[in-house]
């Protein structure tokens, strides 16, 4: 074999393309591991979703289905179409139902983030001593109703002896019947919600003051800002997702509420604190209009929708405010 006397030149071999771990990573995922944590993960929300779906989404199909009929048992339903929500529309009842409710969702959700809002700048820090007063200012929250309720009836005693009247006596004021008084039942009823869901906003508030940047207290300070606006322009900022948060939670708790109502005043005196909810209760259970009743829950189901899906879209065009601002700066 003869050759020639140019030099060979090697050819570059191309390198094989590493595969990219991505697919790799999809087929683990997929793997039987993952499988098993998805069959252990389902094995234990398996019995959650049981009971959420016997005794809340099958209620509320139920409930959409009772709305649009003449709910007659052992009889057979009959189709009505928005008869239903057409009669409670119209009843006298549900108007001033409609009011008290939104009357005391923006009470107690204001009250209760303002004070919530108080409790946590007071016991914010780190002494050793704070959790135990955090401890005892959080027990309402975690009390049961019927022993707020009894403790209330006692402290709003409408007699002279009673303690709240006691207490207001020595200013010159004079005895009041709280909630045996159209005219102040229903502010009577705000102030223990405010009582009860103050400590559970000072919880959150806490949490999210928990997450402010000292630096960004310090670097006021140096400023010369003072304590009051070092909250405006610093610690209120910082808090805006956890006012938002709040601001859901306790309307959709104020819009719901009714065992406070059930409890201390029943929808009266005169029905002064009747709520959609109680109105709903005696409409279903003491007067048999289960299809105008669920008609009520369904409106109420739907506003706390349309509230919550408000907050969101509010809090989503915030955040993307700063976006959009950005590039033309």
């Amino acid at each position: 074999m003869t050759t020639t006397g140019h030099p060979v030149t090697a050819r570059p071999v191309d390198a094989e393309p590493v595969p990219s771990p991505g697919p790799a990573r999809r087929r683990r995922r997929f793997g039987p591991h993952a499988l098993r944590n998805l069959l252990v993960a389902a094995v234990f929300l398996a019995p959650a979703l049981l009971i959420f779906l016997a005794f809340k989404f099958i209620p509320m199909v139920r409930a959409v289905e009772m709305s649009f009929h003449e709910v007659r048992p052992y009889l057979g339903n009959l189709w009505v179409g928005l008869e239903n929500y057409r009669t409670l529309l119209d009843s006298d009842d549900f108007l001033p139902a409609v009011w008290h409710t939104v009357v005391l969702a923006v009470g107690q959700t204001g009250g209760s983030m303002v004070v919530g809002m108080v409790l946590a700048l007071l016991l914010e820090g780190g002494a050793r001593h704070l959790w135990f007063i955090r401890t005892a200012v959080f027990l309402p929250t975690v009390v049961a109703l019927a022993v707020i309720a009894e403790v209330w009836r006692v402290l709003y005693y409408p007699g002279e002896a009673g303690v709240v009247n006691s207490l207001i006596g020595w200013v010159g004021l004079g005895p009041s019947q709280f909630f045996n008084s159209a005219d102040t039942s229903l502010w009577s009823v705000m102030s223990v919600g405010i009582w009860r869901g103050a400590p559970y906003d000072m919880m959150i508030i806490l949490a999210g003051l928990a997450g402010v940047d000292r630096t960004l207290y310090e670097a006021a300070a140096v400023d010369g800002a003072t304590i009051r606006q070092r909250l405006w322009h610093v610690t209120f900022p910082a808090l805006r997702p956890v006012f938002a948060i709040l601001f859901t939670l306790a309307a959709i708790r104020g819009l719901r509420v009714f065992t406070e109502i059930y409890l201390l005043t029943d929808g009266g005196p005169n029905g002064s604190t009747e709520v959609i909810m109680t109105l709903m209760f005696k409409l279903g259970l003491d007067r048999s209009e289960l299809g105008v009743a669920s008609a009520g829950s369904i409106m109420l189901l739907l506003a706390t929708v349309v509230l919550t899906l408000a907050v969101q879209l509010a809090r989503r065009r915030r955040a993307d405010r700063p976006r959009k601002e950005a590039p033309s700066r």
